[in-house]
């Protein structure tokens, strides 16, 4: 089966066509603002390099955030738009969290008692999940500040992974380091791989934005 993925939510346009659970051609660049103006173009530029037609496509599996407000509505809306314009393929979602704890999966040995995926705010706060040595859930997908999180890992050993880690360290914070990855944005292939097992499990989430704040607006005086 054929994947399209693809996330804007954060600080890049990254897109991966995918044949089951092998990355055919992908690409990601770095950018703060225009991802929505890249997406689509890109998007053609790869099923074209591939020749797959949008006809052959299974699935498009997208990132619903944390992130920018708009980045996170372009991609979504984007996904939506081929569901409806193809009423047979499934449409997925992926929140930015578990795609950054699948890199664990290829790694289990540096998983940690405690395993956190720190995600950039461009604010004082941070995105933030907490996962056990199981890469289950300990806590709720949320926005927090760097000593509040310190907070809760005490005594155990941590491991950092996510585009937050390197600010979230540049002062000691007191913890027992077992891992730390920090990526510049989601690795786009985790994302579609994420999608894929929730094919193969036959247990597609619809996506929907994970929003964790506000979106950030002001009325002009």
């Amino acid at each position: 089966m054929y994947n399209l993925a693809f996330d804007t939510t954060a600080a890049s346009c990254s897109i991966a066509l995918a044949k089951d659970d092998k990355i055919l051609e992908k690409f990601s660049k770095v950018m703060d603002f225009g991802q929505s103006e890249m997406l689509i173009p890109q998007i053609k530029n790869i099923m074209q390099n591939q020749k797959v037609s949008f006809d052959d496509l299974d699935e498009i599996t997208v990132c619903t955030g944390p992130g920018s407000f708009t980045g996170v509505r372009a991609s979504i809306s984007a996904a939506r738009a081929f569901g409806l314009a193809k009423e047979n393929i499934k449409i997925c979602g992926v929140n930015a969290f578990d795609a950054y704890l699948a890199s664990l999966s290829f790694c289990p040995d540096e998983i940690a008692f405690y395993n956190v995926v720190l995600i950039e705010t461009k604010r004082q706060d941070f995105y933030y999940q907490i996962f056990d040595e199981n890469l289950k859930a300990l806590t709720e997908p949320s926005a927090g500040l760097r000593e509040d999180i310190i907070a809760q890992l005490r005594n155990k050993k941590v491991t950092f992974l996510g585009d937050a880690v390197e600010r979230f360290l540049m002062t000691p914070t007191g913890l027992s380091l077992h891992s730390i990855k920090m990526e510049e944005y989601l690795p786009i292939e985790n994302l579609a791989l994420k999608g894929y097992k929730q094919y193969l499990n036959k247990r597609i989430d619809y996506p929907k934005p994970l929003y964790l704040r506000a979106p950030d607006i002001c009325i002009k005086k």
